[in-house]
């Protein structure tokens, strides 16, 4: 593969910030504005700091992306994206970062000219979610931060797409977009920017049978990224674009962190120990790790004693606050002054390949002390707070002349905002090129026309043979199963499947495959291997779970229906709209969504979990491996917090991949008849951690409003989040 150059994101929770990076080396910043970012409670930019900031970058040669990779409900893309985005779009924003897949249509409908940047909210962990984005017409990749080096190549060679990986900064315990255990416990959704960070606090840790096996400590906060040592290797694997995290840490560390990779970067060679020493006491939280680069996992990316950010070395902040923030960076210019008798003066100015020319006023004779070439030259290069600075200015004149100062400030002036306005030119794009079609809202909906429909579609999904027996035999009124691929044993699923198929199609019921929550590639390997077997059974569909099954079912299981799981998002209209183009059989509706929001939402085609334990977390760390031992067994341990409440985690083995679930199940049966009203048919009984007995008991409360009492909880079905 050809050598290419790296582009160094920074990011910036201020323009102060924004200025330091840029001095330090940064390619490309990323920051947020007033509206729509992840960070929601950093000092995020106003729109008047912002319209400056992409001025500013342009400037000097680098670029400004913009964070829009929150989840949007309806009212927020009805009532605000359109007018937030028009002005930085005109102004010549270089990309927005997005997570909601309704807000990429969005974009590439009413701003095509707008470049898109994936969030690593989406989660992408493999070719086909790249490839799905890219005919999208998306430019470039976030992928998630679990990847290792060996699978970013794997995507660059097969999705052709420009990519982009964290190289410094926080890492989160779940893969990013797949936690809502902020969200259950306080209605912080790490979704919406808010996250409390549930993870940096301690668990103790039980195993099955609810005996605690490992005191107190912090099992899920991950120690810091630092990459600096991989660079090759990343370069060699075709990733574009380094990120480096830290939208709320302090302009001494961004710009400091930012000055030693671009340092790297440009020398490509091995790092001193002495400047990792000084990466170090920038800031890290006890230590750093580049276990994801190169493993699956591994304990010793967990801090466990502590989950504090620490910085040392007051110094070192001191020194590189001295050298980056708060400087002038102002762009050299070389200019030539012409002052002659009886003619208007002449100022030419040149900078980089731009070229600009004012004249104005009339050169006067001098009656009394003429000008000198020093008194004309300390007067112009009075630039003050402006971009430029004179690097080289010749000045031709008479002798015997007199210009007042106020006509060469004005001279000064306005050459060097008509140079401005020259270099920025390029990058301003008209109202035309911001909108395809005259801008319309998306319809709420009221749902009213579903109102009498009394159809029902009574769903079970089951994670274990005990659970799909239990509904087989309990579940008369059940009229679909979702059968979990890790029921099957990995060498005779289909054969295990087409027998479950003949037994459920007997009882008159759909049976659909629950495809993983996480698709890497050696989970890609395997379905690639059976596909045409799945394709060919009888099996009625699939249920994906993220962008890579979504692109994986589209092009091998043709033949078979396609419903899409509440963890793709279809958080408002938009998204539903642009995932209906997947031809997709019925979406989820997600599960932080409150029920005035589900009453707007459009539901034709929809289903909702009204029973289950919500997934908190999805990782690809294991709370039994760093804590106990890989065993390889799928199982489940619980993480007992401060308040003695237990929450379970269930290992997936047969993917490699943690999920964390809710202490009590939601439990929304005594809402069914006003769901039907908001025009969902389809109830979902989501299976996990249940036994057989469980899962009778659940059935006999649904069915029959009759069975053992079970503590449960709305959700966020009354409260939503913000």
């Amino acid at each position: 593969m050809m050598k290419h150059e790296f582009e160094l994101l920074a990011p910036a929770g201020s323009f102060e910030i924004l200025k330091a990076v840029i001095a330090a080396g940064a390619d490309a910043v990323y920051v947020g504005g007033s509206q729509f970012g992840a960070r929601a409670y950093a000092n995020n930019f106003t729109e008047e700091e912002l319209l400056e900031a992409i001025d500013y970058v342009h400037l000097r040669g680098k670029k400004l992306f913009l964070t829009v990779n929150t989840l949007f409900k309806n009212n927020e893309i009805n009532d605000g994206l359109y007018d937030y985005l028009l002005p930085y779009c005109k102004r010549g924003l270089d990309a927005v970062i997005v997570q909601d897949f309704g807000v990429i249509d969005y974009i590439k409908k009413y701003f095509p000219n707008l470049p898109i940047h994936t969030s690593t909210q989406m989660t992408i962990t493999g070719v086909e979610g790249a490839k799905l984005l890219k005919n999208l017409g998306v430019e470039r990749v976030v992928l998630a931060r679990e990847l290792s080096i060996t699978e970013m190549k794997q995507i660059r060679e097969e999705a052709d797409v420009e990519l982009e990986a964290f190289i410094h900064g926080a890492l989160c315990y779940s893969f990013s977009g797949q936690c809502l255990f902020s969200s259950m416990l306080g209605g912080r959704s790490g979704n919406r920017g808010r996250c409390a960070q549930p993870c940096r606090l301690p668990y103790a840790v039980l195993d099955e049978k609810k005996k605690e096996y490992k005191p107190e400590s912090y099992v899920l906060s991950l120690k810091d990224l630092c990459g600096i040592e991989y660079l090759q290797q990343l370069r060699e694997a075709g990733v574009y674009s380094l990120k480096i995290e830290g939208r709320m840490k302090q302009a001494s560390y961004a710009a400091g962190v930012v000055s030693f990779y671009r340092k790297y970067i440009d020398l490509e060679k091995q790092v001193t120990k002495e400047d990792m020493q000084h990466l170090y006491e920038l800031g890290n939280r006890c230590g750093f790790t580049t276990e994801y680069f190169v493993k699956h996992n591994d304990k010793s990316m967990i801090t466990f004693d502590k989950p504090s950010y620490e910085k040392s070395n007051e110094a070192l902040h001191q020194e590189i606050e001295r050298k980056y923030v708060g400087q002038k960076s102002q762009i050299p210019v070389t200019a030539t002054l012409l002052i002659y008798k009886g003619q208007a003066l002449e100022f030419y100015v040149n900078s980089q390949d731009y070229h600009a020319y004012v004249s104005l006023g009339e050169v006067q004779e001098a009656k009394n002390k003429p000008l000198t070439v020093e008194d004309v030259r300390e007067r112009m290069n009075k630039t003050g707070e402006s971009s430029f600075y004179f690097e080289q200015l010749e000045i031709q004149m008479d002798d015997d002349v007199f210009v007042p100062n106020g006509i060469l400030n004005q001279l000064r002036r306005d050459a060097l905002a008509k140079l401005e306005e020259e270099m920025l030119a390029d990058f301003v794009r008209e109202e035309s090129e911001c909108k395809e079609a005259i801008h319309k809202t998306c319809a709420l909906k009221e749902n009213n026309e579903y109102a009498n429909d009394t159809r029902e579609n009574v769903i079970c999904s089951c994670e274990t043979r005990e659970q799909f027996e239990t509904i087989l035999g309990k579940g008369d009124f059940v009229t679909t199963i979702y059968v979990d691929a890790q029921m099957y044993d990995r060498n005779a699923l289909v054969e295990e499947l087409e027998q479950d198929i003949i037994r459920v199609h007997e009882l008159g019921k759909e049976v659909y495959l629950k495809l993983p929550v996480i698709f890497r590639s050696h989970t890609s390997k395997y379905y690639k291997e059976i596909k045409s077997r799945i394709n060919n059974s009888d099996l009625d569909g699939v249920l994906v779970r993220n962008y890579e099954e979504l692109q994986f079912a589209k092009e091998e299981f043709p033949e078979k229906k396609i419903i899409i799981d509440h963890s793709l998002y279809t958080y408002n209209n938009y998204a539903k709209e642009a995932f209906a183009q997947y031809e997709i059989h019925r979406d989820t509706v997600p599960l932080e969504l409150n029920q005035k929001e589900i009453r707007r939402r459009n539901n034709r085609n929809s289903e909702m979990v009204i029973y289950g334990h919500y997934p908190l977390m999805t990782t690809a760390g294991c709370v039994h491996k760093n804590t106990a031992a890989c065993d390889k067994k799928s199982g489940i341990t619980y993480l007992k917090d401060r308040y003695h409440v237990l929450f379970p985690v269930k290992n997936y083995c047969k993917d490699c991949y943690n999920v964390v679930y809710n202490s009590v199940p939601v439990l929304l049966f005594g809402e069914k008849n006003r769901l039907q009203e908001y025009g969902i048919q389809n109830f979902r009984l989501d299976f996990t951690i249940e036994s057989g007995k469980d899962v009778e008991n659940i059935l006999n409360l649904y069915h029959e409003g009759k069975g053992r009492a079970i503590e449960y909880t709305n959700g966020h079905y009354k409260r939503g989040v913000e």
